[in-house]
């Protein structure tokens, strides 16, 4: 269980940190990319692990990486092409 924990935080980390350095306009502060990142990873491995109990680390894994992008990317801000212009009032 350990184990699990410990790479499911780092993989959200890198996760995160890969995502705050290709995207860094897009995203807000770096530490709560972060952070966000890292917490997903360790709620979807405490998902996963106690919706499938003691499966093989991958499984588990797999389901942190899952959760961790799903989190981060609900920071995400629309790409500035896209934002609408507001009518001068």
């Amino acid at each position: 269980m350990l184990v699990e924990a410990l790479g499911s935080a780092v993989l959200g980390l890198v996760l995160a940190w890969a995502a705050a350095h290709r995207l860094p306009r897009r995203l807000p502060a770096r530490t709560l990319v972060l952070s966000t990142g890292v917490a997903g990873a360790l709620f979807g491995a405490f998902i996963t692990h106690s919706s499938l109990g003691s499966a093989r680390l991958l499984v588990i894994l797999t389901g942190a990486l899952i959760v961790s992008a799903a989190s981060v990317s609900l920071l995400l801000r629309p790409a500035e092409r896209f934002r609408r212009r507001s009518a001068p009032a």
